[in-house]
């Protein structure tokens, strides 16, 4: 059996995880994930997706806040493994644990595309066809080593964010068990630098959008998805929304339609069908309720 340190911390990580605990080939020696972090009002500490599932097997965790601290290089030294598969870590790993086994990453792109920490949105805020899995060679630079292989397929045109990281981590899962498989007769590429494109980390602000494209607002829509969510200035969520229009012209938020329960929004550029708000600390209500509580109809502007 190939001994494997597996290094990740969310659910796309926990899927690849899983996969290969399943797998008679390998053995995983060692869990390293982010520590436990404060989640919701309470701030209650809460494990990542890859130490709930680890516990579950009973596997050795390490929760460091930063790979240089003592006793984590010893560790995986101890260890000896075959490889170091990393899959949303978290951490950029140091150049002494580059070397101590070939650390193979599970990058939610197609490289050199989306290097960086949001691939999964930046895809769906570019409104692109097609998205996929690249593992590489990792390397001290940005998700920037020498590519293995490659999964990819056509995003559907109403997938969110959340099936697409679905879809995705089952790719990159299939993905890893061949490319450790087959490793030793695998010829890396070079990625071609001046073709690649950087992502940054979201921010709640990223989820402001207005009424000038609905092309754009969709995209956002389905990029953030659950977080941060798509919300106006005003702090209204949308929490429910889908395209009318793509082209037409119109007036910015004016409102078009009033249908059964929802209501239609024109953008400078296209059309939007609102269904499901939610006004600042108060809960979701059909976009035709939220209009009939404040005397909104056809004609006015939607704010």
């Amino acid at each position: 059996m190939k001994r494997v340190v597996f290094m990740g911390t969310p659910h796309y990580a926990k899927v690849i995880l899983e996969y290969l605990i399943k797998d008679q080939e390998f053995e995983i020696s060692l869990i390293i994930t982010q520590p436990d972090r404060p989640v919701g009002r309470k701030q209650e500490l809460l494990p990542s997706a890859v130490k709930t599932l680890a516990l579950e097997y009973g596997l050795v965790i390490m929760q460091p806040q930063n790979l240089k601290e003592t006793g984590i290089k010893e560790a995986i030294e101890n260890i000896k493994p075959d490889f170091i598969v990393v899959a949303a870590f978290g951490q950029i790993l140091p150049r002494e644990i580059l070397n101590i086994a070939p650390c193979i990453n599970l990058h939610a792109s197609l490289l050199p595309l989306y290097r960086g920490a949001s691939p999964i949105q930046q895809v769906l805020l570019n409104q692109d066809r097609f998205t996929g899995i690249t593992a590489m060679l990792m390397e001290e630079g940005l998700d920037s080593g020498p590519m293995l292989g490659f999964r990819y397929f056509e995003i559907p045109e109403d997938m969110v964010v959340g099936d697409l990281d679905g879809r995705l981590s089952i790719c990159a899962a299939k993905l890893t068990l061949d490319i450790l498989r087959d490793f030793e007769h695998i010829k890396p590429i070079t990625q071609t630098a001046a073709a690649a494109t950087h992502c940054k980390k979201i921010k709640k602000s990223d989820g402001e959008v207005c009424f000038d494209d609905a092309g754009k607002l969709y995209a956002k829509f389905r990029a953030f998805y659950g977080w941060p969510g798509v919300f106006l200035k005003s702090g209204l969520k949308l929490l429910e929304l889908d395209i009318v229009d793509l082209s037409k012209h119109n007036t910015q938020g004016e409102i078009l339609a009033v249908h059964d329960t929802s209501i239609m929004v024109g953008c400078v550029k296209g059309a939007v069908e609102l269904k499901v708000l939610q006004p600042s600390s108060k809960k979701a209500m059909s976009a035709k309720a939220y209009c009939i509580g404040r005397g909104l109809t056809v004609g006015d502007t939607f704010i």
